[in-house]
C-alpha cells in the first residue's frame, strides 16, 4: 500500500491493486477513509468523515493534485 503523502492528521495512500481504476487516491484518519478520483477531483466513497471534513480533504487533493499524478504515474509505471 504505497503511501502519497502526509498533511497533519491525513495519511494519503493507494493499493497496489488499483491499478485497474482511474487514478485517485485513499486518504485516512483514525477509522475513517475516503476514496477522491484525481482527475477530475471528485468523491469517490467516504467511510466516517463529517461533510465539514470531506471539504478540507477535498481542498487539499485540489492542492497537491499533480503529485498524486505523479506518485500513482511513478508506481504503475515502474510496477
Amino acid at each position: 500500500m504505497p503511501n502519497i503523502l502526509r498533511i497533519g492528521p491525513y495519511r494519503f495512500f493507494f493499493y497496489s491493486a488499483d491499478l485497474g481504476e482511474p487514478i485517485h487516491a485513499h486518504i485516512s484518519r483514525d477509522d475513517s477513509v475516503v476514496k477522491f478520483w484525481i482527475n477530475p477531483v471528485r468523491l469517490a466513497s467516504n467511510i466516517g468523515f463529517s461533510a465539514i471534513e470531506l471539504r478540507k480533504i477535498e481542498r487539499l487533493v485540489e492542492e497537491n493534485q499533480m503529485q498524486i499524478e505523479r506518485k500513482w504515474n511513478e508506481f504503475f509505471t515502474d510496477s
